[in-house]
C-alpha cells in the first residue's frame, strides 16, 4: 500500500514538474532570441527607486519628467503609461494616464502632451506630479507602460484609469515599470 502511494506522489511530482517546465518556456519574454532585449522604461531625471526632483512634483513646476523604453515587443501597435501612487491615505492614487501612445515612440519628452490624456484623481487631464501629505513620510510612484496589440484604445480624453484598464484588457503583450519616491 505505502509503495503505491509513494509511486503515485512520484508521479504527481513529475507532472507538476512537467507542467512547471512548459509554463517557464510560455513566459519567456516575447522578444526572443539570443541578445534580445528586455521590455524596459527608465527616466533620465531620477533611477529607479530612487527620489523624484522637486521639479516634477507639486512643489516645482509639476511637469512629468522625461522617460525612455527600450525593447517592446514584436506587434506593438500603441503603449499605455499609467502612474500611480499606492501609498496614498484613501488607497491608489492615479497621477497620470495617457493612452494611444504611437507605437513608433521609444520615451517621452518633459512636459509630454504626447497620445491622449486620462483623467487622474486630482480630477484634471495630464500629469499631476507627487504630492503627499506633509510629514506622512515616502511615497512611491509607479510609472507602468503597456504595450498593446491595438493602435488605439479607442476612448476619447478624460477617461478614468479604470476605463482605461478595461479597454487594454486581452490587448496587452507586455508591461515594464520604473519607480520612483518622494516625500514632503
Amino acid at each position: 500500500m505505502r509503495g503505491i502511494f509513494v509511486l503515485k506522489v512520484v508521479a504527481a511530482l513529475g507532472i507538476l514538474m512537467a507542467s512547471m517546465a512548459s509554463l517557464e518556456i510560455l513566459s519567456l519574454p516575447c522578444q526572443g532570441g539570443e541578445g534580445s532585449m528586455a521590455f524596459k522604461v527608465e527616466s533620465p531625471a531620477f533611477s529607479n527607486g530612487e527620489k523624484i526632483p522637486q521639479k516634477y512634483t507639486c512643489e516645482g513646476r509639476d511637469i512629468s519628467p522625461e522617460l525612455k523604453w527600450e525593447g517592446a515587443p514584436p506587434g506593438v501597435k500603441s503603449f499605455v503609461l499609467i502612474v500611480d501612487d499606492p501609498d496614498a491615505l484613501r488607497g491608489t492614487f492615479t497621477h497620470w494616464v495617457l493612452f494611444d501612445i504611437p507605437a513608433a515612440e521609444s520615451g517621452l519628452i518633459e512636459g509630454s502632451k504626447q497620445g491622449k490624456p486620462g483623467r487622474n484623481d486630482f480630477g484634471k487631464l495630464g500629469y499631476g506630479g507627487p504630492c503627499p501629505p506633509k510629514g506622512h513620510g515616502v511615497h512611491r510612484y509607479f510609472f507602468k507602460l503597456y504595450a498593446l496589440d491595438i493602435p488605439s484604445l479607442g476612448l476619447k480624453e478624460g477617461v478614468s484609469k479604470a476605463e482605461v484598464e478595461a479597454a487594454m484588457k486581452g490587448h496587452i503583450l507586455a508591461q515594464t515599470e520604473t519607480m520612483g519616491r518622494y516625500e514632503r
